[in-house]
């Protein structure tokens, strides 16, 4: 089952997605601009492979609903988060609004 839902954080927009798989759930939460993601997010792929993309991405890890995500420090992000002031250990919401 996959399930988009819109949130509002601080009255701006954002999509929610949950995707449910054998075994797993993945989590991401996307603006206009960039997303945080649950573990299955390889930031390393991003960062070495896509570099030239300069992707805005966090990932959380020990996460199961939207709402931890949210709310749970970020793990590892992308260069190009990095260069807009998020790093590891930024809050998911705080991340998203970095991103919009």
């Amino acid at each position: 089952m996959m399930e988009m839902k819109p949130l509002l954080i601080e009255g701006r927009p954002v999509t929610a997605i949950t995707v449910q798989l054998p075994k797993t759930t993945l989590l991401a939460i996307t603006t206009d601009k960039g997303y945080i993601m649950c573990g299955a997010l390889d930031i390393g792929l991003l960062n070495a492979k896509l570099a030239d993309r300069g992707i805005l991405a966090g990932r959380a890890v020990g996460v199961r609903t939207i709402e931890q995500l949210l709310e749970a420090p970020l793990e590892s992000v992308t260069i190009a988060a990095e260069e807009l002031g998020i790093t590891a250990g930024t809050i998911g919401r705080d991340a998203l609004l970095k991103m919009m």
